[in-house]
Parts: structure tokens; C-alpha cells; sequence
């Protein structure tokens, strides 16, 4: 019995050793594995539509940052599933962000609502509107009640000494809630790069707004050219007073009114021509709601000398005003009660929403927008020039030849749906490709020291036929601009200035960043009718699964165990 013990000590030493080898090798392998982890990172994304793949071009943008971003997000607190899904989304994403920047991107989350002294919160809340984030009200279910809370979906990104505001809730609000919280989740990686990239970086696009011709200018194009001049240099430049436009990266035209010259137009075409970028917005009928009078009025076309220099970029702004059943609203005098007028908000079908769009980055998951007195766009052949269609009207809209008469009556005569028949009417193109210049085998005007070239460098237009899309209103009361896209009438905001933003950004966008909004997610939604014939048998399905297999494993471990030490 004793020479048994003592052959057993060897045994028992031997497999000590062996397991302790094989602990320390074990441990050995886990240091160099999060050694290599360490020094080499990498993400693996299984899902179908490589939701939580962070794109290349965000990539080069965080890790070139040469400062830390602070990232401030106000989504903190108790929301519904939808929400929380946009919440967890965009902590997600934010993680991300901070280990692809090497940490110089850092973010935390807080509940605006968390001060329980009113009058103080209250004042946090004007603050946050000021910087440019939209509350919204979220009705949510507590027990047995229903209850609304004041969100702010949104996040305020700072670097150095500059902030700016990303708005996280965007989409359709035409959309259902699910579809529009989607829509918001596809942004997310665009909204964020796009705000780290304008309070990161120092260099910025040189954009030119013409003047000369009766276009837009303050108060009435204030919001829009103040929303550019924070993410890129803007200048006022009247063409007759320069000798060329090589300063600049694109040039703006804003509802011109007076016709240009030849020397005039010989500047932007060469400028086009040597890779400058344009963005116009032109009205084909002069027509506005302050020159109707109680008799009504008569709108005519514009003569602005540029229908030869469009028709060669492969686009023509007819002149013709569009009638859309789908329009905004204006104020109205239905009637008197004694002296007093009584007025109602009526549709003018001369103010085509829009809320049909292309599905090319810079007007995807887009809230409708909001035109007045907008014509209509034909394309023409021009070689070489690919014509994007971005926006359309309703299904039930129709064309008015000018000249148009229009009357104050019209909203009340307008109302069969057969006079609208006309679908789709096209009010915006791009137009991508080399541009032949519009004085190829004309004289060069008098007064130009730019050398003629006929035809250069690949560049783009986006046009669209309503020079107000980038007007905002006036506050009566005071005279201060309103928001671009707000109409003080029905309260209403509308996407106008995220288009041109967009539109701007695509354009200026060396870093290919308005790509992003081309991610698409798809919604899988469970069968709801489903779900509740079926629930008793998933539920059952998944307690009793794990407790078959561990019973299974306990009995065949047991088995095993009872079989070794039987022998």
C-alpha cells in the first residue's frame, strides 16, 4: 500500500507540472494577444448591410484630426424603444469615432431634463435653441400614463474655440415614426463626420455670391449665407467690378432680375469651363405675392440673357410657373365680421411642396421643401453632360405657359383635381461632366483678359428652377431674418436650408464626406400579427431550449465521469 502511494506521487507531481505549463502558456497567449490588439486595431462587421462599417473617407478624417473634438450629446435619459435605438446608435457610432481618432474624439451624454428646478432648466433649454438645437416633443408611456417630454436630438461638437450644432433626428416627417428614426440612423455617420470636419479644420472652400442683376441679398438671403459663411469663406462679388472668378470654388447665383452682359456671362462660362463649381437659382417667370392686387395680376417672363449659356450646359428654365395640389399655405381675407377682416390659411398652389426626391446623397432622407412661384426644368442634349434629376413635384400638379394671370380667386376656383394631371415635374438637375464654353465659335467680348478655352476640366452645376428656394422671411415685427425653411404662417420648418447645405457641401466636398448619406440600413420589423398568435410558442421555444441542453450536458458529463472512474 505504501509503494502505491509513493508511485502515485510522481504521477500527481507530473500533472501539476502540466497544468501549471499549461496555465502560464495560457496566460503567456492573452498578453500577447492584447499586446497585438493593442498595437493593431481592426473591426469585423457581419451584418448584411455594414451598418457599424465606419466608411474610409471618415477614417482619413479622424485620423488626421491635430486637436480633441468634444462631443456633446442630449440624448441621455428614459425613451422609447425608437428612440433608444437612435441613442444606442449613436453611442455606437461615437465609440467608433473616439478608437478610429486615437482618442482625440471624446463624448459624453446628458439628459437636458435632469435639473429638477424648472426656471433653471427652462433657461437650459433656451440656451441650447440658441446654439442651434431644435427641441421636439416626445409623448412617452410611464405606468398607466401617458406623459410628454421635451427632448433635444441632437449634439453641440466642439474644437478649439469653434462649436457647431448636429441635429440627430432628420428624415421625412411625411414618414412613419420607425421609417423616419431609420432615416436619422442612416445619417448619423454623416451628420457627425460633417460637423467634426467643419470645427477641425482650417482650410475651407472660397464661395462667391454674385451680384450685379437684382439677386437676393440681406436681410432676405441672411440665414443661407450666414449657414455657409460658418463652414466655408463667403464674398460678395459683383461681376462688373472683377476680372475673373479663379478666386473662388463655386459661385452662387440667387434670383437674378436683370439681364447680363456678354463679358458677364463670359466670366462664369470660363470659370465653368476651368473646373468652378455653380449653383443657381433662377426663376423662369417674374412673378411674387406682394405684386398681386385685388385685380389680380400678370406674370411674364424673365430676360436675363442666360437661356443660350444654360441650353449649352444641357438644361433650359422654361417659362411657365408650376401649379401643385400639394402647396403651402398663405393667409387669406375670407370675409368681414363688422370692419374687421377675417382671414384663414388657404392652399396656393403656386407653392409646390416638394417632397419628391432623388436618391443621390445630397437629397436623400430630406423633409419636404418648400417653393414659390417655381417653373419648370427640360434637359437638352449636350455631349459628355450627365443630368441628375433631384427634385420633382406631386402626382398631382400641372404647367401654366407664361404669360400666367393670377389671381387672389384662384385658390377657391382651383379645386378639381383633373386640371392637375401633369406627374413628377422636374424643378432641380445636377449636371456633371466637361462643359463645352457657350463662345466656342462666338467673338470673346470686349473687355476680358481671360484666355478663351473651349473646353477643360470635369466640373458640376445644381440648379433649381425657384430663385427663392434660398429666401427667408422677414420678421414683421422687428425686420430680423427668419431661419431659412421657416414660414411664419403655419409655424411650419421646412428642408430648404439642409438642401443647399447639402448642396453646397457636395460640391466643396474634397473628402467625399456627403457619400455618407448614401448608407442605406433596412428595417426588418417583426410581424406584429404574427408575434401575438405566435408568442406563447417563442416564448416556451426559448426558456425551454437552454434548460434541455444544460440538462443534456449535466447527464452526459455525469455519464462520462461515472464511466472513467468505473474502470
Amino acid at each position: 500500500m505504501v509503494e502505491q502511494t509513493q508511485n502515485q506521487k510522481p504521477v500527481v507531481e507530473s500533472r501539476r507540472r502540466q497544468d501549471w505549463t499549461f496555465f502560464l502558456v495560457a496566460v503567456g497567449l492573452l498578453l500577447v494577444l492584447n499586446f497585438v490588439a493593442s498595437r493593431y486595431f481592426f473591426r469585423l462587421d457581419l451584418t448584411e448591410d455594414k451598418r457599424y462599417t465606419i466608411s474610409e473617407q471618415t477614417k482619413n478624417l479622424l485620423g488626421n484630426l491635430q486637436e480633441p473634438v468634444q462631443v456633446t450629446v442630449y440624448l441621455e435619459g428614459e425613451f422609447p424603444a425608437g428612440f433608444r435605438r437612435l441613442q444606442n446608435s449613436t453611442r455606437e457610432m461615437l465609440e467608433e469615432f473616439r478608437l478610429y481618432s486615437d482618442g482625440r474624439v471624446q463624448y459624453q451624454f446628458v439628459d437636458p431634463s435632469a435639473n429638477t428646478n424648472e426656471q433653471a432648466r427652462n433657461q437650459f433649454y433656451t440656451q441650447l435653441a440658441q446654439k442651434g438645437l431644435q427641441p421636439t416633443n416626445l409623448f412617452a408611456q410611464e405606468g398607466d400614463k401617458k406623459v410628454e417630454k421635451i427632448v433635444f436630438p441632437g449634439a453641440l461638437i466642439s474644437a478649439g474655440n469653434k462649436e457647431t450644432a448636429a441635429t440627430l433626428l432628420k428624415g421625412s416627417q411625411a414618414a412613419a415614426p420607425e421609417e423616419r428614426l431609420n432615416q436619422s440612423i442612416e445619417g448619423l455617420e454623416y451628420e457627425l463626420a460633417s460637423s467634426i470636419r467643419n470645427v477641425a479644420s482650417t482650410s475651407a472652400g472660397r464661395i462667391g455670391v454674385l451680384q450685379g442683376h437684382g439677386e437676393l441679398w440681406l436681410p432676405q438671403a441672411a440665414d443661407f449665407l450666414g449657414t455657409l459663411s460658418e463652414y466655408y469663406t463667403v464674398n460678395r462679388v459683383d461681376l462688373s467690378q472683377v476680372p475673373d472668378l479663379n478666386n473662388f470654388n463655386l459661385v452662387v447665383l440667387m434670383k437674378p432680375t436683370q439681364p447680363f452682359s456678354e463679358l458677364d456671362k463670359y466670366k462664369m462660362d470660363q470659370f465653368l469651363i476651368r473646373g468652378g463649381k455653380m449653383l443657381l437659382l433662377l426663376d423662369g417667370v417674374r412673378a411674387s405675392l406682394d405684386s398681386i392686387s385685388e385685380q389680380g395680376a400678370v406674370a411674364f417672363p424673365y430676360e436675363l440673357n442666360l437661356q443660350d449659356m444654360l441650353f449649352r450646359y444641357g438644361v433650359r428654365v422654361n417659362p411657365d410657373l408650376v401649379q401643385d395640389l400639394n402647396a403651402s399655405f398663405i393667409p387669406m381675407v375670407t370675409g368681414y365680421m363688422g370692419n374687421q377682416p377675417q382671414t384663414q390659411l388657404v392652399p396656393w398652389r403656386y407653392y409646390p411642396l416638394i417632397s419628391n426626391f432623388s436618391s443621390l446623397p445630397l437629397t436623400r432622407n430630406l423633409d419636404a421643401v418648400q417653393t414659390r412661384f417655381v417653373s419648370s426644368l427640360d434637359t437638352v442634349k449636350a455631349v459628355g453632360i450627365r443630368k441628375s434629376p433631384l427634385l420633382w413635384t406631386s402626382q398631382y400638379s400641372r404647367k401654366r405657359e407664361s404669360p400666367v394671370s393670377i389671381s387672389l380667386n384662384d385658390p377657391r376656383v382651383d379645386r378639381d383635381p383633373r386640371l392637375f394631371s401633369q406627374n413628377a415635374i422636374p424643378v432641380g438637375y445636377l449636371l456633371e461632366g466637361k462643359f463645352q464654353s457657350v463662345f466656342k465659335n462666338r467673338p470673346v467680348p470686349a473687355g476680358s483678359n481671360i484666355p478663351f478655352q473651349a473646353e477643360g476640366k470635369a466640373s458640376q452645376i445644381v440648379i433649381f428652377s425657384d430663385g427663392d428656394l434660398g429666401a427667408n422671411d422677414v420678421d414683421p415685427r422687428n425686420g430680423r431674418p427668419l431661419e431659412l425653411g421657416f414660414d411664419r404662417f403655419t409655424r411650419s420648418r421646412f428642408a430648404n436650408k439642409e438642401l443647399l447645405k447639402n448642396v453646397a457641401d457636395y460640391l466643396l466636398d474634397e473628402k467625399g464626406l456627403i457619400e455618407l448619406r448614401g448608407k442605406e440600413i433596412k428595417l426588418r420589423p417583426l410581424d406584429k400579427a404574427k408575434l401575438r398568435e405566435e408568442r406563447t410558442k417563442w416564448q416556451a421555444i426559448n426558456l425551454g431550449i437552454p434548460l434541455v441542453l444544460l440538462l443534456l450536458f449535466g447527464v452526459t458529463k455525469f455519464w462520462l465521469r461515472k464511466r472513467k472512474y468505473a474502470r
